[in-house]
């Protein structure tokens, strides 16, 4: 993305703000996975959290386990929520794809719906970046939703944003092209309203 591009979707959700935990208010599947996480490392470890938005529940739940967290989000304002939210962990305004973490720096990472946020043609290096990020062995958990569109945009929560998605199979060979073994992966049907979709939580291990 272009300095233009993330600011625009940067102010939808400045705009979004508190409502996002409302619309999206059963996480269950989020906070299995983080939990997931969170039990296969040790205190203190570094734990990077991708598009943490307001901290909850993951940054939270992974804080609450005596992890160091830092999350990164490009919204000034999930930002904001998330330091009041989550006072024991670190928050950055940071854009993926020119976050610029040092190699190895993190025990394990989450990127629950962040990289939707990028063009097809931006994520397999932003993945890259994330699995680099964590040391040889390190345990990721990744979320995505299911579908087969490129940058499409869409009305999220009264705000326009730009979204992509893979079909199944080929997301999940992009999350190997990067990097990682998928240990498990859970499907969970969502529906907020009129809006309906599946969502692709997988439980990784960085190679290595």
């Amino acid at each position: 993305m272009n300095k233009d591009e993330i600011t625009q979707q940067a102010a939808a959700f400045d705009a979004i703000g508190e409502r996002y935990d409302e619309a999206f208010a059963d996480k269950r599947a989020q906070v299995e996975a983080t939990r997931w996480l969170a039990e296969r490392l040790g205190p203190g470890e570094r734990v990077l959290d991708v598009g943490s938005g307001t901290g909850i529940p993951t940054a939270k739940i992974l804080s609450e386990a005596g992890l160091s967290v830092l999350g990164i989000d490009i919204s000034a304002e999930m930002l904001r929520l998330a330091r009041r939210n989550v006072p024991g962990a670190s928050f950055e305004q940071a854009d993926v794809t020119s976050f610029s973490p040092e190699p190895g720096a993190y025990a394990g990472a989450a990127a629950f719906f962040s990289l939707l946020m990028l063009r097809k043609s931006d994520i397999p290096g932003a993945l890259r970046k994330i699995v680099g990020a964590v040391r040889p062995g390190g345990y990721l958990v990744i979320a995505m939703v299911e579908g087969d569109f490129d940058w499409l945009e869409l009305p999220f929560l009264g705000q326009p944003l730009r979204v992509t998605a893979y079909p199944q199979a080929e997301l999940e060979a992009v999350l190997r092209g990067a990097g990682l073994e998928i240990l498990a992966m859970e499907a969970v049907s969502f529906t907020a309203g009129d809006h309906a979709e599946r969502q692709l939580y997988y439980r990784c291990r960085a190679s290595g």
